[in-house]
């Protein structure tokens, strides 16, 4: 019987195997006292479906199985139980004014901010655009929702090419005459598209024909978002012509300074001449297209 002797040992061996596999996938299914990610409740109880892993972890008593994750959503997301939670974004306090001009200091002694409202509008949002590239310039578009909403590409393009996108509410209204909610949807709406399209809320806002009010103010800050005004009204909804509006930028340029002008909202093709022709000329003198700071907000 000599020559069967190797055949048991492998038999032996081959059952061995097949007792330890056994073993070890019970091990990773039921889990252990030990910590390894098992099922949550009982050994060998479903535990509820979707359950996450960090909140079970604090509501159980250390080293028990009570609110683990379950397996799927374990192998699906394993460091979630790890992973820092994310704080909460300061808003703002409740101011009583906008923002009229940057602050002062070194750092804004020769700069200026460029600003358009009520856009985007595919006639002539997309030549602003152009010039400001041209001459490596920054500026911010305060969007109306319906605009936006209707020109998501465009929406896009000014968020890509570096300018900063604010609030203007959704249909340019007269704030003082809307009611609480109707303002509220206004601003609300508004944050919430600028939101879909490029991943990120505005964090300025401006009121239509510079009409503030309190409840604006609050809102506002309530949605993370900064009042900011103007120093300098080029006035170019009234089309008064190219030279026109291009004197007025030039006598109102200045340390600090925040031009309003418009790439919306009517023929605002004067508007596109004429920031073809002052941009270069405030570069000349010296002066620097910046974008505002957020203002320190108060650690909560």
């Amino acid at each position: 019987m000599k020559n069967d002797e190797p055949t048991v040992g492998r038999r032996v061996l081959l059952r061995t195997a097949v007792f330890a596999g056994v073993a070890a996938a019970g091990l990773l299914i039921s889990g252990n006292e030990s910590g390894t990610p098992g099922t949550p409740g009982t050994p060998g109880t479903p535990g509820p479906p979707g359950q996450g892993g960090a909140p079970g972890a604090a509501a159980g008593a250390p080293g028990s199985l009570a609110g683990r994750m379950p397996e799927k959503s374990y192998r699906l997301r394993p460091m979630t139980a790890e992973a820092p939670l994310r704080p909460p974004a300061v808003k703002p306090a409740v101011r009583t004014r906008p923002i009229l001009e940057l602050p002062a200091g070194a750092d804004t002694a020769s700069a200026m901010v460029l600003t358009f409202d009520d856009g985007p509008d595919p006639r002539y949002t997309p030549a602003i655009l152009d010039t400001l590239s041209r001459y490596g310039v920054r500026a911010m578009f305060f969007v109306c929702g319906e605009m936006a909403t209707e020109h998501r590409d465009l929406v896009r393009r000014i968020a890509a090419e570096g300018h900063v996108i604010g609030n203007h509410t959704w249909t340019h209204p007269l704030i003082p005459k809307l009611g609480r909610p109707a303002l509220a949807s206004e601003i609300g709406r508004t944050s919430d598209v600028v939101q879909q399209v490029i991943g990120e809320a505005p964090q300025w806002f401006r009121a239509p024909y510079g009409a503030w009010n309190r409840a604006a103010f609050e809102i506002g800050a309530e949605l993370g978002m900064e009042p900011l005004a103007w120093t300098v009204d080029s006035l170019d909804w009234e089309e008064p012509g190219v030279t026109t509006i291009i004197g007025r930028v030039l006598r109102g340029a200045g340390p600090r300074a925040i031009v309003l002008s418009h790439d919306a909202g009517g023929n605002r093709s004067q508007t596109v001449q004429a920031l073809s022709a002052y941009l270069p000329q405030l570069l000349a003198r010296g002066y620097r297209m910046t974008l505002p700071t957020l203002p320190a907000r108060p650690p909560r």
